[in-house]
């Protein structure tokens, strides 16, 4: 996870606007609202979440490779490439 203070609070800012929009989706669960006007949010949501696995991971690259020697490099790039594919393979 970010080290850095704006990068934990950008984070954070988006986590809670998505557990927002959770609250509002399980709102209109209750409320019984149209099945096509809940899963426009789930959507949302969904998209919102892949872009905050996006932002960690796009900082977790960038710590990643902070690293001195060419062998240390070499594995860092290892794990990062890794990282992220694993991410995307998440996505859909």
């Amino acid at each position: 996870m970010p080290t850095d203070d704006e990068a934990k609070r950008a984070i954070l800012r988006r986590l809670r606007r998505v557990e927002g929009q959770v609250r509002g989706i399980i709102r209109m669960v209750e409320e019984g609202k149209d099945c096509r006007e809940v899963l426009n949010q789930v959507a949302a949501v969904r998209s919102a979440m892949e872009r905050v696995g996006a932002h960690v991971i796009t900082h977790h690259m960038k710590e990643c490779l902070r690293i001195g020697s060419e062998d240390d490099l070499e594995k860092a790039v290892g794990e990062a490439v890794e990282t992220f594919l694993r991410f995307t393979s998440s996505i859909r």
